[in-house]
């Protein structure tokens, strides 16, 4: 049979290649039988070990023997099926050695090993391959499920962004509108005013004007009496001249500062100031509603991480206690022994000598605190906290880290956890108001966890401090990436 092959490879080997052919190329599998310039293969045998073009491979189809051969995709890496120790081709597998062996391997160096064909191994590892091609099209197809569902999702927040920008565009008109109308009334009612005002002013400074002129041309008759040198003549005409009556107008006029209209002022400040408060409270709802579909990021595991998340912290002077004195543009503070000047307000703290921050707190935010005295509770408040008579930590709207000396405590809604001996001068705090995280820290060469809380946030929180004793003092620090990061729980 193979002296046939010989012979008939040899006689097909002499004939010139068809014009139609294509010839191998620098990337191509070469035919390995074609003599002189040689064309692409298009099958290779593993039996043969031998790549064939298209004239060279038809004894595989023609000779019954060559039939049983093994066809495959032209490659080569055909001599990788030859046993390095045996020059034999590998026919079978070792599954202790995980490796493809030849016959002879199976008496040399894998004696005793469980040893089965190659065809047997492919078999099994195919349906082994099956299986994981099952679990991976199950998986593409949850995917894609996912892709579509995200696309939808896509298509659904773009849908819902247009007609909220719409929408707000036309209520934002709405409320330009509105307040260009209320200033349109405020101006007309104010030049009304003035109009009224002033024209009062102006009767009255006419008939002031025309009593000047009268005062004035009396002035100058008693002048001419007073110069009339003869005595006689002085006598006769002085009791022509009348005496001076009191002016009518003298007690309506009112010399005050001009303050007329300074009352519409405050009136439309306070407007603006409420306006402002409401914008920025109603706009922190919106931020949170908008985010929170967003996927959870990790928490910060170093001090770097929390530095990220730094926020410029500044107190309200409209929430103070009025024994409270604010210092260095808002950011410190300090207990007096005597009320401030602090005008009323809703939002004061009456009892506790308490204050919160005029930022609200919302996402991922980090601060530090230092303070310095007594007892001092570094706290976190929603903004409608009770003023009149609870504590940070005693109600169900604050959370305080109470610093006293080494009997620190945690507080919330009356409950008390304590906290490890330790004296605490500066306290770091990380909000997570989406994922519901409080964290308190103590802050020295180190960063030591004091205490966590995991709950679920309703509203924007604000920063929130209590000072216990005159002459303590607080301040919100500027933050400085120079402290190593160690998280020593409790």
């Amino acid at each position: 049979m193979l002296a046939a092959l010989v012979d008939q490879l040899k006689t097909s080997g002499l004939q010139a290649a068809p014009a139609d052919h294509s010839y191998a190329g620098a990337e191509d599998v070469a035919c390995d039988v074609c003599t002189g310039r040689k064309l692409k293969a298009i099958k290779s045998c593993l039996t043969c070990l031998v790549s064939y073009c298209e004239k060279h491979l038809q004894p595989h189809y023609d000779v019954a023997q060559l039939k049983k051969h093994q066809l495959l995709e032209p490659s080569n890496k055909l001599h990788d099926n030859i046993c390095s120790r045996h020059d034999e081709v590998m026919k079978m597998f070792c599954r202790t050695d995980q490796q493809s062996i030849c016959y002879v391997c199976t008496v040399d160096g894998h004696k005793d090993h469980h040893i089965v064909s190659a065809a047997a191994e492919r078999s099994q590892k195919q349906e082994q391959l099956q299986v994981r091609r099952a679990n991976i099209q199950q998986r593409i197809q949850g995917r894609e499920t996912d892709v579509k569902l995200l696309q939808q999702q896509l298509e659904d927040i773009n849908t819902s962004a247009d007609k909220t920008v719409e929408d707000s565009e036309e209520i934002f008109t709405q409320l330009i509108r509105l307040l260009q109308e209320r200033s349109s009334e405020v101006k007309q009612q104010i030049r009304s005013q003035q109009e009224t005002e002033a024209r009062g002013v102006r009767e009255l400074q006419e008939k002031l004007e025309q009593e000047l002129t009268e005062l004035k041309r009396k002035d100058a008759e008693l002048k001419q009496l007073s110069d009339t040198e003869d005595h006689n003549q002085f006598l006769h005409n002085y009791p022509s001249v009348s005496e001076l009556s009191e002016s009518p107008h003298s007690s309506s006029i009112n010399v005050a500062p001009l303050r007329y209209f300074e009352d519409v002022t405050a009136a439309v400040e306070e407007l603006r100031d409420k306006l402002q408060d409401i914008l920025r409270d109603m706009w922190t709802n919106v931020s949170l509603r908008g985010a929170e579909w967003l996927l959870p990021e990790p928490e910060p595991r170093s001090r770097a991480d929390f530095l990220k998340y730094s926020c410029e912290i500044t107190l309200d002077p409209n929430t103070a206690h009025r024994k409270l004195l604010i210092l260095k543009g808002n950011r410190k503070v300090t207990l007096m022994s005597q009320n401030q000047f602090y005008s009323d307000h809703p939002e004061r703290f009456t009892k506790y000598c308490q204050i919160l921050s005029k930022e609200s707190l919302t996402g991922r935010c980090y601060w530090e605190v230092k303070w310095g005295g007594t007892c001092v509770s570094v706290a976190i408040a929603y903004k409608d906290v009770d003023k009149t008579q609870s504590e940070f930590g005693f109600n169900d709207k604050s959370w305080a880290l109470f610093c006293y000396k080494k009997n620190n405590l945690f507080l919330y809604n009356k409950s008390r956890t304590p906290i490890s001996g330790r004296e605490i001068s500066r306290v770091g705090v990380y909000l997570d108001h989406t994922a519901g995280i409080l964290s308190f820290y103590s802050i020295s060469e180190t960063m030591t966890l004091l205490h966590r809380v995991q709950t679920t946030f309703t509203q924007p929180l604000h920063a929130g401090l209590y000072l216990w004793f005159t002459g303590n003092i607080a301040k919100f620090c500027k933050l400085k990436n120079k402290i190593k990061s160690v998280f020593d729980p409790y």
